[in-house]
C-alpha cells in the first residue's frame, strides 16, 4: 500500500517553465493527492499535471492564413491541421504553372534621377533650463 502524499514530498511532474519532467515538491494537497507543486530546478509553482505536458496551442490566425494560401495555390484542397514541422510538397499543376511563369520576361523598373536634398541644420542641445 502506498502512503498518502504529504506537503514537501518529492514527486516527478512536467514543469511548464522547464518544459520537461523534473523533480518537484508538493506545495498543496487535495483529497490525498498533490494539487500544486513547486519545481526544484526553476522554483515555479503550478498545478500537478501527472507528468503530462499541456496540449499544444493552435494558433487560429496562423491556421487561417495557411488555409488561405493553400486555397490560392490549389483550389478545393482540404486543410485539417497546421504543423510547424510539416513541409509542403507542391506537385503536378502547381509546378507546371510555376515553370510557365518563369519563362515570362520581366521588364526592369525605370529609375528616375533623384534630386539631392539639402539637410536641415541640427538643433543644439542645451543643459537644463534656458538662461534668462
Amino acid at each position: 500500500m502506498m502512503r498518502d502524499i504529504r506537503l514537501g514530498d518529492d514527486i516527478d511532474d512536467f514543469c511548464v517553465r522547464c518544459k520537461r519532467v523534473m523533480n518537484h515538491n508538493v506545495v498543496s494537497v487535495l483529497n490525498g493527492g498533490p494539487a500544486k507543486v513547486r519545481c526544484r530546478t526553476c522554483h515555479s509553482d503550478h498545478d500537478f499535471r501527472n507528468e503530462q505536458p499541456p496540449p499544444p496551442k493552435v494558433d487560429a490566425r496562423k491556421a487561417a492564413l495557411f488555409k488561405e494560401v493553400l486555397e490560392k495555390v490549389a483550389p478545393g484542397a482540404e486543410v485539417t491541421a497546421v504543423d510547424d514541422d510539416v513541409e509542403l510538397d507542391l506537385t503536378g499543376e502547381v509546378e507546371a504553372e510555376a515553370d510557365a511563369e518563369a519563362d515570362v520576361e520581366v521588364e526592369e523598373p525605370k529609375v528616375e534621377a533623384v534630386e539631392e536634398v539639402e539637410e536641415a541644420p541640427k538643433a543644439k542641445r542645451g543643459r537644463g533650463r534656458p538662461k534668462k
